[in-house]
């Protein structure tokens, strides 16, 4: 064969390859969502791709095809897809200036509130959770308070609803913990054992975690504030917009809502519906 047939050859290969690999992901998603109703269908892309790669790697699997017939066969298996494609990545008190913005902007706000609801979307592990818990018991909210801690990700939320987190990390946490305006010592609001810590029980006492699913699931209760942070920014535009719409009909009027660093209310359909309390963190005031 000449070279330049050979050159035409690999470019039908290239070209047909991405056809195929696009067909085989669109497929492994409509699989899971049909057969376990999960939907990552809106999920953006490119990341998407990597992390099925990464997984189809780690199973031992050549290609998404075998990795569907896995998921498909396998409960354990789709699990543990689940559990990669949801990117459980979180800290206490990520982003100390966000919280400090939020003891100085919203909590006066809170104050006035007989009962305080909070729902914070795809909590992960739960340590903005346990994060909030403190914030609330430090400004002397936490008794007519409800956290409300949900994400699509099983293993995730009980590892929340435990309260067991490592303790190495526990040095960068209380470093978060008085950068965001804490005023006691972090120490006393866990008990070390072992490699691990776990928080005081009484953070938990009005907590309630539960599985939800943002792209599926609907409106569940009136909040007022909800954290939703480095979430939205894996969704498709079509995905963000229906989730915007979720939140918006889940706040309360005046309601709080907090987006990602990289997030913003800005060119979704709910871009006039709020106010801007603070640009830099990304908290917004539902006015209409």
């Amino acid at each position: 064969m000449s070279s330049s047939g050979r050159a035409d050859e690999k470019e039908w290969e290239g070209s047909h390859g991405e056809e195929l690999e696009q067909i085989e992901i669109e497929l492994l998603l409509e699989g899971v969502h049909r057969f376990y109703g999960y939907d990552f269908r809106n999920y953006a892309l490119p990341s998407l791709r990597r992390r099925i790669w990464h997984h189809a790697h780690a199973e031992g699997v050549q290609t998404i095809s075998a990795l569907l017939e896995k998921v498909l066969h396998d409960r354990a298996c789709f699990e543990r897809l689940i559990y990669n494609l949801s990117i459980p990545i979180t800290e206490m008190f990520r982003d100390p200036q966000l919280f400090l913005t939020f003891r100085q902007k919203v909590v006066p706000m809170l104050r006035t509130y007989p009962y305080i609801r909070i729902w914070h979307a795809g909590c992960s592990t739960g340590e903005e959770v346990y994060s909030m818990a403190i914030l609330l018991h430090e400004e002397g909210l936490y008794e007519k308070s409800r956290i409300y801690a949900t994400d699509m990700n099983a293993r995730s939320l009980q590892q929340a609803k435990e309260g067991v987190f490592d303790i190495k990390r526990m040095k960068q946490y209380t470093k978060n913990y008085l950068e965001a305006g804490g005023t006691r010592s972090f120490s006393e609001y866990y008990t070390a054992k072992y490699n691990s810590v776990i928080f005081q029980p009484f953070l938990k006492k009005n907590m309630v975690f539960a599985e939800h699913n943002l792209a599926t699931d609907g409106s569940f209760n009136e909040f007022n504030v909800i954290f939703c942070r480095n979430v939205m920014i894996y969704f498709n535009d079509e995905l963000r917009d229906h989730v915007h719409g979720l939140f918006h009909e889940s706040l309360s009027h005046f309601g709080i809502l907090v987006l990602g660093s990289k997030e913003s209310i800005h060119f979704t359909s709910y871009s006039d519906s709020y106010e801007t309390l603070d640009r830099a963190e990304k908290i917004y005031r539902k006015i209409k």
